[in-house]
Order: structure tokens, then sequence, then C-alpha cells
């Protein structure tokens, strides 16, 4: 499959369902050969693989909990003897819920804060020694508002992408000399099925003064231009697509 993307190998984890897959289906489109990891959604994940098939691209699935090392070593080795070296990662795995703080526990709060950090730290350090012999590399992270805006019931979030955000900054600085760009993509409320976060969502239609959520496809498009080589000077950017419902200055 031709495309600007073309002889990349990218890795995007949490890619089963919802934005991950459509991050993987548009990163396959222009030409990159593409590693759908996923925890639990296998059946999603093969859905995904069968559709970038049959659009002509490449595609892997490589089940893997990104919080645990061995995992993620595994899934770079997958990667490398499927497609090569890898050339983009794309951090999307994460947890979300909405909780009072008293009633979140310290198996929630670890268990939303390991796969956005321990993860993407997992990840990053396994993808980077490839992007280094490779010359060159893509890291988009995906955050949320949570961290940038204030939500009620969302103080574990808000700490976990809080966190992605500053990871993003320090590698940014870090990976620039080896021609390796780390930004953060922050969206607002994505229209995706939402049945694990439902219970102390506060009760928004949307969210934003655009008048609707952001669509999945929308924040992939914001994926794809980072990843493209019209792109490589912007780092250690935070790329905020919520509609208006916050603005940042400065």
């Amino acid at each position: 499959m031709a495309g600007a993307l073309a002889g990349d190998v990218a890795i995007v984890t949490g890619a089963g369902v919802n934005t991950g897959a459509v991050i993987a289906r548009t990163l396959a489109r222009e030409g990159a050969a593409v590693v759908v990891n996923y925890r639990n959604a296998a059946e999603g994940a093969r859905a995904t693989v069968a559709a970038i098939e049959e659009d002509g691209g490449k595609a892997l699935a490589v089940q893997g909990d990104v919080t645990r090392q061995a995992d993620v070593d595994r899934l770079i080795a997958r990667t490398v003897e499927a497609f090569g070296t890898v050339s983009i990662l794309v951090n999307n795995a994460n947890v979300r819920s909405y909780r009072p703080l008293m009633d979140i526990t310290i198996e929630e709060w670890r268990n939303t804060l390991a796969p956005t950090l321990d993860g993407s730290f997992f990840c990053i350090q396994a993808c980077v020694p490839h992007m280094r012999k490779l010359g060159r590399g893509t890291i988009v992270n995906i955050g949320g508002s949570s961290a940038h805006s204030g939500r009620p019931h969302r103080a574990h979030v808000a700490a976990a992408k809080a966190g992605l955000a500053g990871l993003t900054g320090s590698l940014a600085s870090e990976l620039a000399p080896d021609k390796i760009t780390v930004n953060c993509i922050v969206p607002g409320r994505i229209e995706t099925p939402r049945p694990d976060v439902v219970l102390h969502e506060p009760k928004t239609k949307h969210g934003s003064p655009m008048g609707r959520s952001a669509s999945s496809q929308e924040i992939a498009n914001l994926v794809r231009f980072l990843c493209g080589n019209e792109c490589r000077f912007m780092t250690g950017a935070m790329l905020h697509a919520n509609g208006a419902a916050y603005i940042t200055i400065g």
C-alpha cells in the first residue's frame, strides 16, 4: 500500500477497539505496517487487522498487557520479527472511569495509572533503541483533558494523564538529538461507547461549545499528522482537540 507512511512500522497500544482501532486503520491506509496491541479485546483486534488487510494493508494483532515489561518485550520482538524496525509508537492504552475521590480504592488508583504511565514508559524504553538504530522515530502519547482542565470524579485519571504530559515534555528534549519526536494529543470527550464509566459520569451531553464530541477519526487524523515527514520539527507539543471546551494560552 503506497502512502505517506510507506516503509514505516507502527505499534498502537490498546488498539482492539474504539479510537485505538481507528488510529491503527488510519496509519495503515497511509502505508505503515501496523501492530495492533490489545489486552482483552481479541475479537476487536482481529476485526481491525482484517479490515486493514481487506484495504490492502499489513497488520498483525499481538496480545499483551503493557503494564508488564515481559509482555512489552514480547510485543516489540514480534513486531520486529514480522515487519522490521519500529519507527512509530502510539501509546493509547488506558483505563478510564469516573469515581468520587473518597470512593477511589488503592487498587483502582494503581490500575488507572499503570497502563498510562508504566505502559507508556515500558513501550518507549523498548522502542527507542530501535528508533535510534533507524535514525528517526515518532512517539505519540494519547493524553486526556482532565489533566489540563480539572474534572470532578477524575482525580485518578487526571493524575495519570498529567504524568503522561510531563513524560512527553522530558523525553521530547532528551530524544530530539536522535531525531525522535515525542508529542501528546489531548482529546476532549470522544464519541465512543462508555459502558465502563457511566456510573459516576457527570450528566453533560457533550461538554463542547461546538455542540458535539470528537470523532475517533478526528483524533486519528492528528496522529497521522504527527507521524508524517511534514511535521518533524514539532516535538514536545500538547495538541488539544476539545471543540473549545477549554482554552490553553501560553
